[in-house]
C-alpha cells in the first residue's frame, strides 16, 4: 500500500513535499494509518487531536493515545478538549454538527498559528461510498452525489481512494496500535447503520461494488462539470445584475429545454433547495414569491427578481475579551499575537494591541456610524463610505464592525481604522483575522 499511496500524492498533491500537513488525528485506525503513510514517504507533519468529553474517560484516553504516538514517531502533536454538549446546546445543533464545527474551526486556526500550508483527513473509500448512500436518502441532484471532495483549497483527504479493507490489511501488516470508538459500534446514527449493515449486504452481492462505485461518480463528477459549465452560458444569456438585486429574464428562461432545472441550479447559490416551490412560480401569479434563508425571489411580470430580505437589524453586541483567541458568533474570528507585521492576507489586519479597550465588541454597522478609513485623514460616515465603495444593499446588508470602546477598530472584511494601524512605536502587535 505504501507504494501506491506514494504515487497517488505523487499524481494527486505534488506540493506536498515542500508543505508542512497537519494530521488531523483521534486515534482510530484510519487517521493512525494515514499518519504512518505521509510519514513513510517523508513528509513534514503535525498531528492535531480533538477531546470533544463526549466518552468520558475513554476521550481522555484517546488524547494521551494520540500524545504517545506522535511523541514516538517524534511529530509535534498539538490537542485541544471541548465541552461539545454545551456548544450544541448555546448553537441549537445536534452533538455530531457540534463536534464538526468545533474541530475544523480549530484545525483551520492550528494550522494557520503554526505554520502547516494543509489538514489531512482520514476519510477513505468506504466513508465517501457511505455519503452517497446518505445524500441518495436526503433528496439530492448531481452536486450530493458526487461524493466527498479530496483537495480543497486548505484540506486534503489522501486515502479516498483506498477502502477500509486495505486499510485494515496495511494496519495489521505494520503491527500498527489504534483505539476503537465505542459508538462506532451502534445504530443510533445513520451511517453507522449503512456502515454495519446496508453497505456490508451491497459487498455480498457484488464484491467490486466498491471499484464500479468509483467508476460511477467519476461519471457523475463529470456530468456536474459539464452542468455547471452550461449554467454559466445560461447566466449570461438571462440574468441582469442590478445595483441591489438580480433579475432572470422569464422568457427567455423558457424557451430553453429543462427550464426547471436550469432555474433551480440558478438559484442554488442563494440557498434555494425547493424544487417543487422553485419550479411552481414561473406559472404563478405575479406577485408570488419563494423564500431562502437570505434571500426572497418575487415574480414580476417579465422577469423573476432576487433581492436580500429586508434587513432585520442585530441590535445585539457581542463582546470578546482580552483572553480570547477567537469567536465564532456573529461570524468567525481569530486573535494571535505576533511579534511584527507579517505578510498581508485577505480578510486580516494587524493592530497596535496597546491601543484596544476590552472588551472588544462586535455588532452590525449603524446608519450613524463614523470611523477614519486607513490611510485617510479625517473621519467618514459609513454611509458614505459604502456610497464611495459602490457598496450594493447585498453588500451593506451583511457589513459588521469590530469595536473598541465606542470607537470602530475595523469595517470588517473593508478597512480598518487608521487610529490604530501599527507604528513605529508600537510594542505589541495583534493580528485580526476573519474566516470568512
Amino acid at each position: 500500500m505504501v507504494t501506491a499511496f506514494k504515487k497517488h500524492i505523487a499524481a494527486h498533491f505534488p506540493a506536498l513535499a515542500d508543505q508542512k500537513i497537519l494530521v488531523a488525528c483521534s486515534g482510530g485506525l484510519d487517521s493512525i494509518v494515514l499518519l504512518h503513510l505521509l510519514q513513510k514517504i517523508g513528509l513534514t507533519l503535525g498531528v492535531a487531536h480533538c477531546n470533544f468529553k463526549l466518552r468520558g474517560a475513554h476521550s481522555d484516553a484517546d488524547l494521551s493515545f494520540v500524545e504517545t504516538i506522535a511523541g514516538n514517531l517524534g511529530v509535534p502533536v498539538f490537542t485541544t478538549v471541548f465541552d461539545t454538549k454545551r456548544y450544541a446546546k448555546t448553537q441549537g445543533v445536534s452533538t455530531q454538527v457540534a463536534a464538526r464545527e468545533l474541530r475544523y474551526e480549530w484545525f483551520y486556526s492550528t494550522a494557520r498559528a503554526n505554520g502547516y500550508d494543509r489538514i489531512a483527513t482520514g476519510h477513505h473509500a468506504d466513508d465517501d461510498l457511505e455519503t452517497f448512500f446518505i445524500n441518495l436518502s436526503r433528496v439530492t441532484g448531481l452536486r450530493g452525489l458526487t461524493g466527498i471532495a479530496s483537495n480543497t483549497e486548505q484540506l486534503i483527504r489522501p486515502l479516498l481512494p483506498f477502502s477500509r479493507a486495505q486499510i485494515m490489511q496495511f494496519a495489521k501488516k505494520e503491527e500498527l496500535f489504534w483505539r476503537e470508538d465505542s459508538s462506532n459500534s451502534t445504530r443510533d446514527y445513520l451511517r453507522n447503520k449503512l456502515r454495519l449493515d446496508v453497505i456490508p449486504a451491497f459487498k455480498g452481492v457484488n464484491k467490486t461494488v466498491l471499484q464500479n462505485f468509483k467508476q460511477t461518480q467519476q461519471h457523475l463528477k463529470e456530468s456536474q462539470a459539464l452542468l455547471e459549465d452550461y449554467i454559466t452560458l445560461v447566466t449570461k444569456l438571462v440574468v441582469s445584475h442590478k445595483d441591489t438585486s438580480f433579475e432572470i429574464d422569464s422568457k427567455q428562461l423558457q424557451a430553453l429545454p429543462n427550464t426547471n432545472t436550469l432555474l433551480f441550479e440558478l438559484l442554488y447559490p442563494y440557498g434555494f433547495t425547493d424544487f417543487k416551490a422553485i419550479a411552481s412560480i414561473l406559472e404563478s401569479e405575479v406577485g408570488k414569491k419563494v423564500l431562502s434563508k437570505q434571500y426572497v425571489l418575487h415574480k414580476d411580470r417579465n422577469h423573476l427578481v432576487l433581492t436580500t430580505k429586508e434587513q432585520v437589524v442585530d441590535s445585539r453586541v457581542y463582546c470578546i475579551d482580552a483572553k480570547q483567541q477567537s469567536c465564532t458568533i456573529p461570524i468567525k474570528l481569530n486573535f494571535t499575537k505576533v511579534a511584527q507585521v507579517g505578510e498581508l492576507e485577505p480578510h486580516s489586519l494587524y493592530v497596535d494591541a496597546a491601543k484596544l479597550r476590552y472588551p472588544l465588541k462586535v455588532r452590525a454597522w449603524r446608519l450613524d456610524d463614523v470611523f477614519h478609513p486607513f490611510g485617510m485623514k479625517g473621519k467618514k460616515k459609513l454611509t458614505k463610505f459604502f456610497k464611495d465603495e459602490k457598496l450594493s444593499l447585498l453588500s451593506k446588508n451583511s457589513v459588521w464592525v469590530l469595536e473598541s470602546g465606542d470607537e470602530i477598530v475595523w469595517v470588517i472584511g473593508l478597512r480598518p481604522d487608521d487610529r490604530y494601524k501599527v507604528t513605529s512605536a508600537t510594542k505589541e502587535v495583534l493580528k485580526i483575522q476573519w474566516n470568512t
